[in-house]
Order: structure tokens, then C-alpha cells, then sequence
């Protein structure tokens, strides 16, 4: 079955990656005045950088706001600064996504022996329709003949794959459940190297619902993977790079912003470096969504 993990096999990018599917953690497999604007703008950029250093975002623009008011009234200008910590963000940003992430359990078996031997892969995924449709990588269903989601409470449902888009590994399967949390997607194409991102999905198949946390590394990379079995290359063009920790069942979760938007699909991760990981582009999986018949 394509559960299985994939390997790098070369790339045109920076660095190549392996599929970080759940496929690839087999259960039971052999294998973010005038004259007194600029010294606030200064003493505002100062502070900002100092606070940043310490995981500190500051909106710098009340302080300019107040600072002008104040000056327009012939009162002092005092400057007034907001701060939220990365750590409020992230906290905030799990607590509302979290109930849209999913475990996909895809079952199945081994032809990598002789022996026909039961296969069981664990992957991610995240509901985008809340009458049970879900997105997640081509390569963490593709051929497995069994689904099931885990949901948020540890329900579990049988689940169906709907439409498949192979040339971008995307996949939405569908699940017979209404009222469900689907998650908010953004413009990728807005997403700026630096800005905070957020992974959430199950690593090793066994520690569900995992947040880490990085940053945008890069836009527009291009790497090579290839399947264990077949060793068939495999290029996916576009992506989004990340340092946020991810790892085999980390495949088909979502990668957000600061606002807990979805930017990307969590689908690689470098094997021969740390901090390198990869997502598709919320965008590339937009059209297929909304071809998905209700």
C-alpha cells in the first residue's frame, strides 16, 4: 500500500525530503507633534527588538496613534503597547483548531515479503467541511483498502476516499458525521518567510493532537521524494518550508499562522537534517474542496 514511508531521492531545492506519512510508521508492519514621531518610532523599534528576542510580539502602531493624539491635544504623548507572547499565540491557536484535526488510520497489506503480512499506517488530517470532509496527503490513503478517523473525543468512524490529487499528494476522504469544526483556511499566497507557523497532527502515530511550533523558512520550494517500493521520483513544486518540529504522522496536518489559519498541508520532512519540513500551499487545495459534491 502507499502507507509505506517515502524516501528523498534527490532534489532541485535545498534540501529533499521523506514523506513524513503515518504510512510510514507502520502499527504492525515487518519493515505573528511632528517632531516626536520619529525618536517613538525609534524607541518603539527598540523595544520591539528587545522583546521579540524574547518571544514577544509588540504592535507598535497604538503607540504612534496615542503618540499623535496626544500631541494634537498639546497633552504629552504617552505610548501605549500591546504585547501578546508566541506562547499566548500558540496556546490559542491550539485550543481552537484542535478539534478539527483528525487521526486517519489507513489498514491494509505488506506485499514486501512473500508473505502477506497486515499493514496499519497512521497519518493527519483536518476537517474542512463540517459535514465530515477532510483533507489530508494523497500518500497517507492511496491504495489502503480500510480507513478510520479519529476524532478530537477519541470517536471513531469509518472514513471514504472522495477525491484524490495525486500530482499535489492531496486527498479528501469523508466521514458520516455532521457538526463538526472545519477549520479556517488562508490566502497562502500571502505567507511571508518569518512569520510564526504552527503544526498539529500525530507524530509517530501515537502522540495525537502534538503542537510544535517554527517559523516560515522559505516559499516556492521543490523536492524530490521517492517510494520505498517502487523508488519511483516524485517532485512537488511550490512549497511551503518550515523549521516547526515534524515527523512520520505528522503527513496531511495542518501548518498555521499566528491567527490559526491554515497556510499549508504538512506533507515531507528532510531525512538527513533537523528543522527542515515542508507543506503544500493552502491554495493548491482549494479547488478540489470546493469540487467536492456536499
Amino acid at each position: 500500500m502507499s502507507g509505506t514511508e517515502r524516501n528523498s531521492a534527490g532534489g532541485s531545492a535545498e534540501a529533499v525530503g521523506d514523506w513524513t506519512t503515518g504510512s510510514g510508521i507502520p502499527a504492525s508492519s515487518p519493515t505573528a507633534g511632528r517632531r516626536r514621531i520619529w525618536p517613538l518610532v525609534l524607541a518603539a523599534a527598540l523595544l520591539s527588538a528587545l522583546l521579540s528576542a524574547a518571544g514577544t510580539y509588540v504592535v507598535a502602531a497604538l503607540a504612534l496613534e496615542s503618540a499623535d493624539a496626544g500631541a494634537s491635544n498639546g497633552q504629552p504623548a504617552n505610548a501605549q503597547l500591546i504585547s501578546v507572547t508566541e506562547s499566548d499565540a500558540i496556546v490559542r491557536v491550539a485550543a481552537a483548531v484542535k478539534p478539527s484535526v483528525v487521526t486517519i488510520t489507513a489498514s491494509g497489506v505488506s506485499t514486501l515479503s512473500p508473505f502477506s503480512v497486515p499493514e496499519t499506517g497512521v497519518g493527519s488530517g483536518f476537517i474542512v467541511r463540517a459535514d465530515g470532509l477532510i483533507l489530508t496527503n494523497n500518500h497517507v490513503v492511496a491504495g489502503a483498502p480500510s480507513l478510520e478517523v479519529t476524532l478530537d473525543d477519541t470517536s471513531r468512524l469509518a472514513a471514504t476516499v472522495v477525491a484524490t490529487d495525486a500530482t499535489h499528494d492531496l486527498a479528501l476522504v469523508k466521514i458520516e458525521a455532521g457538526g463538526l469544526v472545519p477549520v479556517t483556511l488562508a490566502d497562502s499566497s500571502a505567507v511571508r518567510v518569518g512569520e510564526l507557523a504552527i503544526a498539529i497532527g500525530s507524530p509517530l502515530g501515537t502522540f495525537t493532537d502534538s503542537v510544535t511550533r517554527g517559523i516560515v523558512s522559505g516559499t516556492n520550494r521543490t523536492i524530490t521524494v521517492g517510494d520505498r517500493t517502487t523508488r519511483n521520483p516524485e517532485n512537488l513544486t511550490g512549497l511551503i518550508q518550515t523549521d516547526a518540529a515534524v515527523n512520520p504522522g505528522n503527513s496531511g496536518g495542518p501548518l498555521l499562522d499566528v491567527g490559526g489559519s491554515v497556510i499549508g498541508i504538512i506533507t515531507a520532512s528532510a531525512s538527513n537534517s533537523e528543522g527542515v519540513g515542508f507543506a503544500i500551499p493552502i491554495n493548491q487545495a482549494k479547488k478540489l474542496i470546493g469540487q467536492a459534491a456536499t
